[in-house]
């Protein structure tokens, strides 16, 4: 069993997610700003039970001063608009929790995980408080393993994100729930190995249901919206290995 608190401060930056996928030309300059400041608190409990081995964590945090960009006029940005950072008032709140399951047998385990997150901010249009953007209240993952250092391994893998709010998405207000499935195989023989990975199995694509490209620049000057699912798709890789020397 552990616990753990801890606070501190971070300086105020302009080199927010946003701008630094936008770059600073549609940046005001920096004026009043203070400093975040946090508390966290976490309980971490384990146990190992024969081959099971069990793990629960329960956190929290509270960020005061939280730095948000919000839309301005700007007249050198050409029409599109144009952001600055402030302090917003009130507090940023993060509860949740994580459990780890993983069961060893023999040159097989199988891990199991599951993390629920309420994480809240004051919304910057209004008195209400909103959800933060990009992330999901509900993932989960399970993989399981095989493998045997002279023969080979083999691996499955799959990983569920719910439903999560996006931000200034011109085409939806909450990315879907998806499923990212995964399998990893090789085989070794001597000095040669054979290796095959292959990812996203179901093929699942955040251009499957809403574009990339916005239909407008967005104040801080990006063209395209935040990814919340995979842009890549389907990827499969393989290659062999072989070893010199004994």
């Amino acid at each position: 069993m552990r616990a753990s608190v801890g606070g501190g401060f971070f300086a105020p930056t302009p080199f927010t997610e946003e701008i630094e996928a936008a770059g600073l030309a549609f940046l005001e300059p920096l004026e009043g700003l203070r400093s975040e400041r946090a508390r966290s608190a976490s309980l971490d409990v384990g146990r190992l039970l024969g081959a099971f081995e069990l793990n629960a964590v329960l956190f929290g945090s509270r960020v005061e001063d939280a730095v948000q960009l919000v839309p301005v006029d700007s007249p050198e940005s050409d029409g599109a608009g144009g952001v600055r950072v402030v302090n917003v008032e009130g507090e940023t709140r993060t509860v949740g929790t994580e459990l780890l399951g993983r069961y060893r047998w023999g040159d097989v385990s199988v891990t199991g995980s599951y993390m629920y997150v309420r994480a809240t901010e004051p919304d910057p249009a209004g008195p209400a408080r909103r959800d933060v953007p990009l992330t999901p209240r509900h993932t989960a993952g399970l993989v399981g393993m095989w493998e045997d250092h002279d023969r080979g391994l083999l691996g499955v893998e799959a990983y569920y994100t719910g439903r999560q709010p996006l931000d200034d998405n011109p085409y939806q207000s909450e990315g879907r729930r998806h499923v990212h499935l995964g399998v990893l195989g090789e085989i070794r023989r001597a000095d040669v190995s054979l290796f095959l990975n292959a990812e996203n199995l179901l093929n699942v694509r955040q251009t499957r249901y809403d574009p990339l490209i916005r239909t407008d620049r967005a104040p801080e000057g990006r063209w395209t919206v935040d990814a919340w699912a995979p842009i890549e798709g389907f990827v499969v890789n393989g290659g062999l290995w072989i070893r010199f020397g004994g």
